[in-house]
This record gives C-alpha cells, sequence and structure tokens, in this order.
C-alpha cells in the first residue's frame, strides 16, 4: 500500500482548486484539457521532490525537454487575415481609413492566442467585406509594436491576445481594456462576446456598402460565409 501523506492531499486539492479557477477562462475543449496537463506536472514535480530529490530533478528536466522540442501546433485552416509587420502595419492602417480593421496581437507561444486563432479565422472568413478587414500581428516577433501599441508580452500577461478596433487609421476601442493600474480586465474571447462587443454586424452592414479597393487588391475570399444575421440573396 502507498497511501498519500496530509500534506500530499492538501497538494492536490491546491492542485484542484487551480485548475478549476484557471478553467473558468478557457473557451475549448483543448484549453481545458490543457490546463489539466500543465497543472499535473507542476503538482507531479513537487511531490517527487518531496519523494527523492533526484527524481524530482529527473522529472523536471525531462518536462524542460519536452516543452522545447515539442512545440503546440499552430492553426493552419482557411483564413482572410492579413499579416502585418513592424514595417507595414501603420502603412496600411494609413492607406485608406475608410476601412475598418480589427487586429490581433497575438504570440505564438501564448496557449490562449493557439485557442483563439481558430474563432478569429471563423470571424474574418463570415465579416471580411471591402469596408472591413482582419489583421493579426505577432508582438512575439516584433516587440517594438508590442511597446508602440502597449501590449505586454510577458509570460505571466493577461494581455495576450489583444483585439484593436481601428477606425480612421485610429484606435477606437480594445480587449482586453486596461485599467488605471495597467492591468489587463478580464474578458473572455469567445465568437458571441467579439461579435457583441465590436459590433461586427453593424461594421459588417456599413463595409459591404463601400466600393472595392482595386489597387489594394482586397477582394471578398471565395470560401467568405454570410453573417449569422444575414440571408443569401437566391439568383433571380
Amino acid at each position: 500500500p502507498c497511501p498519500l501523506s496530509q500534506r500530499e492531499v492538501e497538494i492536490l486539492m491546491f492542485l484542484s482548486a487551480i485548475v478549476m479557477m484557471k478553467n473558468r477562462r478557457s473557451i475549448t475543449v483543448e484549453q481545458h484539457i490543457g490546463n489539466i496537463f500543465m497543472f499535473s506536472k507542476v503538482a507531479n514535480a513537487i511531490l517527487f521532490f518531496r519523494l527523492d530529490i533526484r527524481m524530482g530533478l529527473l522529472y523536471l528536466t525531462l518536462c524542460i525537454v519536452f516543452l522545447m522540442t515539442c512545440k503546440p501546433p499552430l492553426y493552419m485552416g482557411p483564413e482572410y487575415i492579413k499579416y502585418f509587420s513592424d514595417k507595414t502595419i501603420d502603412e496600411e492602417l494609413e492607406r485608406d481609413k475608410r476601412v475598418t480593421w480589427i487586429v490581433e496581437f497575438f504570440a505564438n507561444w501564448s496557449s490562449e492566442c493557439q485557442s483563439f486563432a481558430p474563432i478569429f479565422a471563423d470571424l474574418s472568413l463570415k465579416y471580411n467585406c471591402p469596408g472591413l478587414h482582419f489583421g493579426k500581428v505577432d508582438v512575439g516577433r516584433y516587440t517594438d509594436i508590442s511597446t508602440r501599441y502597449k501590449v505586454s508580452t510577458s509570460p505571466l500577461t493577461k494581455q495576450l491576445p489583444t483585439l484593436i478596433l481601428f477606425q480612421g487609421g485610429t484606435e477606437t476601442m480594445r480587449r482586453p481594456q486596461i485599467d488605471k493600474k495597467g492591468r489587463a480586465v478580464s474578458w473572455t474571447f469567445s465568437e458571441e462576446n467579439v461579435i457583441r462587443e465590436f459590433g461586427l454586424n453593424e461594421l459588417y452592414q456599413r463595409g459591404k456598402k463601400q466600393p472595392r479597393d482595386r489597387e489594394g487588391g482586397h477582394e471578398e475570399p471565395p470560401t467568405a460565409q454570410a453573417p449569422p444575421d444575414q440571408e443569401p440573396k437566391k439568383d433571380k
């Protein structure tokens, strides 16, 4: 028999509480499972160190090797998103101020950004039109952009991903918001929240009336879907 000590039971109970709190902000099954595995590794490391420091060091080394060699998969599905660099984002925002942009500031190492990627891609397919475009910029790669737009890239930050609405080349709204102390206000990056908070249905209605910019090459993709409140037009 190998009964758990009182201290080990407390560690496991604490782990369960942390997982439950962390999963409150999770919006996909993958996020829930990922949180469970991540905090289970932390609890295992503590228990191994309590049993034998050599086993704890071995387990910790294996975890580090796994994290360095097995990178999480990136979203490779269909999307209608323009990826910006540190030199093209300002140029594109200023090129045609009639166009409204929703830009996601993300980092590939962020699990929250990876979970939000298919949601943002689906929104770009549904709502892209001549007057409403979607963009992304990797602040983990272009650090000067994170400083310019005040998006923290700290490993403990709550600002990734960050969605910013640009109208007339100027920021008019962002989620998550930043309070007076410079901390990110908790916000769930679900499709329903993005549609409601950013008013995508209204932006789409106004943006589809804008003439296409042929010089810029912005055309609706053939796989783009109509927004939920729009019925497809039947051929007469």
